[in-house]
């Protein structure tokens, strides 16, 4: 990686009109079409946004999900552009080279409000949900799986998504029906797990099992589905190393669960504010990010 750049905890492009600020991401305005997606190195647990930034994380976050837009494109449309020109959108050549790493030009669509999640292995809020009904989000599924059991088959399980501070709920597919209507949310659930079966299969031949992951949709002025937001990046999925896979325990992982477990460490009630990060620990979270990055593009 090159030289660490300081770290981008929040922008503030005065030029530009600020839509959101969420957990991770800024977004502004750039004209009636486009806006502009800044991937910072704010990092977020238990749904807290922690005070101490994890440098070089945004840009390694922007770098993976370009790469799985144009690796996915032939399975749907995504709303990554590919004018990457900043030099109109942000003029002030110091906070361009800041920034440029961390951003992507995207198409302006609308959002359709459901996180779309697949699980391929039982983990998480997940295994939780097995162990108290024998089910995944009202989906059966066969006794005695451990926990981090690979699943029969990946199973589709939405979500709604929450506001900045709140947690996202599981919800069924009844009601994705009810809230998109019937023939998008079976698009959605059919492009979801294409993709995910797609992606963990070029991740496994690279030494990476993908757990699960969410996805977010939108729709263009034709009312055409399009991939947007992030994709497939250690902040929406779990990654796990391959060979270091063992069912009945939760595995390593190249994303923040190295925080979440140092956190759990701590007499900390998860609410706000997050505590600082030790420089170890931010370190070592960096370097599980660097190695997805590097296995998954060979760069």
């Amino acid at each position: 990686m090159a030289e660490q750049q300081p770290a981008v905890f929040e922008t503030d492009l005065d030029h530009l009109a600020l839509l959101h600020r969420g957990k991770v991401r800024d977004l502004y305005r750039v004209d009636n079409t486009r806006l502009l997606m800044i991937t910072t190195d704010r990092i977020s647990a238990f749904d807290v946004i922690l005070p101490t930034p994890v440098a070089g994380k945004g840009a390694i976050l922007t770098e993976i999900a370009k790469f799985w837009f144009k690796k996915t494109e032939h399975l749907i449309p995504n709303h990554l552009l590919d004018d990457q020109k900043l030099d109109a959108i942000i003029p002030d050549p110091e906070q361009r080279q800041q920034l440029s790493a961390h951003c992507m030009l995207v198409a302006d669509v609308q959002p359709l409000p459901i996180e779309a999640v697949v699980r391929g292995y039982l983990i998480g809020s997940g295994f939780k949900d097995y162990q108290q009904t024998g089910q995944v989000c009202g989906i059966d599924l066969p006794t005695g799986l451990q926990m981090a059991d690979r699943l029969p088959e990946p199973i589709f399980t939405p979500a709604t998504k929450a506001a900045v501070g709140d947690h996202d709920e599981n919800i069924s597919f009844a009601k994705v029906v009810q809230l998109i209507g019937k023939p998008l949310a079976e698009k959605i659930r059919s492009v979801s797990l294409t993709l995910y079966q797609f992606a963990a299969e070029y991740a496994a031949q690279r030494g990476i099992i993908i757990a699960d992951t969410k996805f977010e949709f939108g729709l263009d002025k034709n009312n055409k589905l399009i991939l947007i937001d992030e994709a497939l990046t250690p902040d929406s999925s779990r990654f796990w190393p391959a060979d270091q896979y063992q069912p009945g325990s939760s595995p390593p992982s190249f994303d923040k669960q190295y925080i979440r477990d140092w956190l759990e460490t701590l007499d900390w009630d998860k609410n706000p504010p997050g505590p600082e990060i030790p420089e170890p620990v931010v370190k070592a979270t960096r370097e599980r990010y660097q190695t997805a990055l590097t296995r998954l593009t060979e760069r």
